[in-house]
C-alpha cells in the first residue's frame, strides 16, 4: 500500500497542506474542531505519521496556565481589568486558559517579587502592573532564566530579561492630555499634576510627553512639579487641597495616577475657578458622574476588552516562543471620554 503523505491527509480530510502542517507543529493555532477531524482522518487512511499527530492535537487540548498580578482590588481600574481578564480566557475553548488572577494590597517592592515568585511555580506565563524596582526586575530575571516568560500591563518594566508589554503610549497619552488643556484653558497660568509613584514608567512618560506638548506649542503655561498619591485617594485629596491653597493662578489639574477618586472629591469641595480644566484617567463610575457633573473636562482611558484579549495573547506568545524569543511590544489606541460621548 502507498504510504501516504501530509498532501494525501490534506486532500482526504478537505484541508490545505498548512493546516496539517500547523496541526502538527502548531496546534493551539487550529480550531479544536478542525484538529479532531484532521487526527481522525489519518486514522482512517492510514497516515505514517499519526502517532506524531495525535501528540500534537493532545498538546493542543492542553490549557495554558497563565497568571496575571493586580494591584489593590478595591480600586475600580483593577476590578474591572481582572473581570475584563477572567472573561477573556473564558471566552478561548479552542485554546483552553487556566487563569490565575491575584490582587495585592501591599505594593512594596520586596511582596511583588514574593508574589510573583509564588505564581511562576504553577503558571507558564505571567503579567503584572507595578511599579519599576531593582527587587522586581531580579524576580523578573529568575522567573525568565527559568523558563517562565513575564509581560509587564499598563506600565513598562525594564529587567536584564526580556520583558514584553501591553499597554498604552503612555508618551502620546501625555501630548493628548496636554493638547486637551491648551484648547480648553482660555488664560494660561500653572497646572498641577498627580501621579501614583516615580517608579511607575508610564506616569513618568505621561509627564514627559505633557511637558514636551506645551515646550512645543505654548509656553505660557507653567507645569508644576507632579505630586505623588502613592495611589491613594486620601493623599490624592491632600495634594489637591495644597495645590489649590499653593497655587492661586492654578487653572489646571491633569490626574494621570490612582487617587483620582480623592481628587474628585476636593475639586468639589474647593471654590470653583472660572475656566479651571481637569483631565483623568480611566473611565469608571466616579469618573463618569464627573464627566456629567462637569468636575473633569476629559477622560483618558484604557480599552480594557483589547487590553485583555493582547494580554492573553502575548503571554501564549511568550511561553511558545521561549526565552529567546524577542519580547512583544504592544501600545494599544486609547479611548477619549467627554460629557458627550459617555
Amino acid at each position: 500500500m502507498k504510504r501516504q503523505t501530509i498532501s494525501d491527509l490534506a486532500k482526504a480530510a478537505d484541508v490545505s497542506v498548512s493546516t496539517v502542517n500547523r496541526v502538527l507543529n502548531q496546534p493551539e493555532t487550529v480550531r479544536k474542531h478542525t484538529r479532531e477531524h484532521v487526527l481522525a482522518t489519518a486514522g482512517e487512511i492510514g497516515f505514517y505519521g499519526v502517532g506524531t499527530l495525535e501528540r500534537s492535537v493532545r498538546k493542543g487540548r492542553a490549557p495554558h496556565r497563565l497568571g496575571v498580578l493586580l494591584q489593590q482590588g478595591g480600586r475600580a481600574f483593577y476590578r474591572n481589568l481582572g473581570a475584563a481578564l477572567r472573561q477573556e480566557a473564558a471566552r478561548r475553548q479552542e485554546a483552553p486558559v487556566e487563569l490565575t488572577l491575584t490582587y495585592v494590597d501591599d505594593l512594596s517592592p520586596d511582596n511583588i517579587a514574593a508574589q510573583l515568585a509564588a505564581l511562576g511555580k504553577s503558571c507558564d506565563a505571567l503579567a503584572l502592573v507595578t511599579a519599576q524596582h531593582p527587587k522586581v526586575a531580579d524576580a523578573i530575571d529568575a522567573l525568565t532564566a527559568g523558563g517562565t516568560p513575564v509581560i509587564a500591563l499598563v506600565a513598562p518594566l525594564t529587567a536584564r530579561a526580556n520583558v514584553g508589554y501591553v499597554g498604552l503610549d503612555s508618551y502620546a497619552v501625555g501630548r493628548t492630555a496636554a493638547w486637551a488643556f491648551d484648547s480648553m484653558v482660555h488664560r494660561p497660568g500653572e497646572i498641577g499634576l498627580l501621579i501614583g509613584n516615580h517608579r511607575y514608567r508610564n506616569h513618568e512618560l505621561n509627564e514627559a510627553g505633557f511637558r514636551s506638548y506645551f515646550r512645543e506649542h505654548n509656553t505660557a503655561f507653567t507645569i508644576l512639579e507632579p505630586r505623588a498619591t502613592h495611589e491613594s485617594a486620601a493623599v490624592a485629596r491632600e495634594m489637591v487641597e495644597g495645590l489649590f491653597h499653593d497655587h492661586p493662578d492654578l487653572c489646571g489639574l491633569f490626574v494621570s495616577g490612582g487617587g483620582i477618586t480623592g481628587a474628585l472629591a476636593a475639586l468639589r469641595d474647593v471654590p470653583k475657578r472660572q475656566g479651571f480644566v481637569a483631565v483623568g484617567y480611566e473611565l469608571f463610575e466616579a469618573t463618569r458622574d464627573a464627566l456629567i457633573d462637569g468636575t473633569l473636562k476629559m477622560v483618558i482611558s484604557h480599552p480594557l476588552d483589547r487590553i485583555a484579549r493582547a494580554a492573553l495573547d502575548a503571554m501564549i506568545e511568550a511561553k511558545q516562543g521561549g526565552p529567546n524569543a524577542g519580547a512583544r511590544q504592544l501600545a494599544l489606541a486609547f479611548e477619549i471620554y467627554t460629557s458627550e460621548n459617555i
